[in-house]
């Protein structure tokens, strides 16, 4: 009896510091908003190297895709797209730099996955690039199809989606074919510009920013296979949906705002817009920014910063750029593009 006593008082106490500590987890976890404030700075994690992405500049200043979408959140929680601090992290590293605190966004062309938003504590903000995994082999092998790589060695990165995807993509074929494994992506791009693998593997934009620091990029092809689907998509840590807000609505403004026509150069005339969700994306009427603990200008901050996503994307990533990308499915869902943002209402 009392043993049974004992046992019941036992579960009980443990199911009140149990429910006490999901109860807090929440409240603990919701104040990213109010550390980077207090901080006065983003700390965002980025890619170390990737042309297009994430750079640093002649004059040390980190550029890319990838620095805008973090330069916009700091627009709209400051009002000063340079409140933010880069944080150069390997594929091997990026996410436990989430989940630790060490970042507060990841901002490095992470691939929004099932397995990943289900058990590593993340969450994902909209997809701000659609992407699909591809090869790229030297010039003077006359490869012209990843079915042509058989016995082929091929460089990859480690913490990535590539290995699965090369063997969901080779081993229906029959394929056989040598994984090389590089800790970071340095090693990874010199192995292959040295000529110690066949081909290398990635997202294909990431292929066109290895390309394009080439001594020669003609001497390598991207080869016409796009063997998977990849969602590129900034990650935060889980439980914080005043945060996730934040993200998410700088992102949808950027897209919104190309969608109305809105750009960094004709934003002022745009406040005297009559159309009634411009007003609201800008903050001439409504509180929405209020809704997210922000100025009301906050959208506003965003495109004067940075511009809309066309601007970011063309600046970092489209035709008259290095890498010379097209929009592709990146495109608005008004030009056949998969870029749709929620209604401003």
């Amino acid at each position: 009896m009392t043993q049974s006593r004992s046992l019941t008082r036992w579960l009980a106490m443990g199911l009140i510091a149990g429910v006490a500590a999901v109860s807090a987890a929440p409240a603990s976890a919701q104040a990213t908003l109010d550390t980077v404030k207090k901080r006065g700075k983003i700390l965002c994690g980025v890619s170390p190297v990737a042309p297009g992405f994430s750079y640093a500049d002649d004059k040390g200043v980190r550029r890319g895709f990838d620095v805008d979408i973090c330069r916009a959140v700091s627009a709209a929680i400051f009002a000063d797209p340079d409140k933010v601090e880069f944080v150069p992290l390997n594929t091997n590293v990026r996410f436990q730099a989430v989940q630790s605190g060490e970042v507060d966004i990841l901002s490095r062309q992470n691939t929004w996955s099932f397995s990943r938003d289900a058990s590593l504590g993340l969450d994902f903000g909209p997809v701000v690039f659609y992407d699909g995994q591809g090869l790229m082999a030297p010039a003077k092998l006359n490869v012209k199809s990843a079915s042509e790589l058989a016995d082929a060695a091929i460089c990859l990165l480690p913490g990535t989606t590539t290995l699965q995807n090369l063997e969901d993509f080779f081993r229906p074929k029959n394929i056989k074919y040598e994984s090389v494994v590089f800790e970071n992506s340095d090693e990874w791009r010199n192995a292959f510009f040295n000529g110690r693998c066949d081909a290398i593997t990635t997202d294909r934009s990431d292929l066109a920013s290895v390309r394009a620091i080439a001594n020669d990029p003609a001497q390598y092809v991207v080869l016409p296979e796009t063997i998977s689907k990849e969602p590129l998509a900034p990650t935060i840590r889980q439980n914080d949906p005043n945060w996730r807000d934040i993200l998410n609505w700088s992102v949808y403004l950027l897209i919104g705002a190309e969608e109305k026509g809105i750009t960094q150069a004709n934003v002022d005339e745009y406040l005297k817009s009559e159309d009634p969700e411009v007003q609201r994306m800008l903050g001439v009427n409504g509180d929405f920014g209020k809704m997210l603990g922000l100025d009301n200008k906050w959208g506003y901050n965003i495109i004067k910063s940075v511009g809309n996503y066309a601007e970011v994307f063309d600046r970092n990533l489209g035709p008259k750029t290095r890498l010379g990308l097209s929009r592709g499915p990146n495109e608005l869902w008004t030009k056949g593009g998969l870029l749709y943002a929620p209604p401003f209402r």
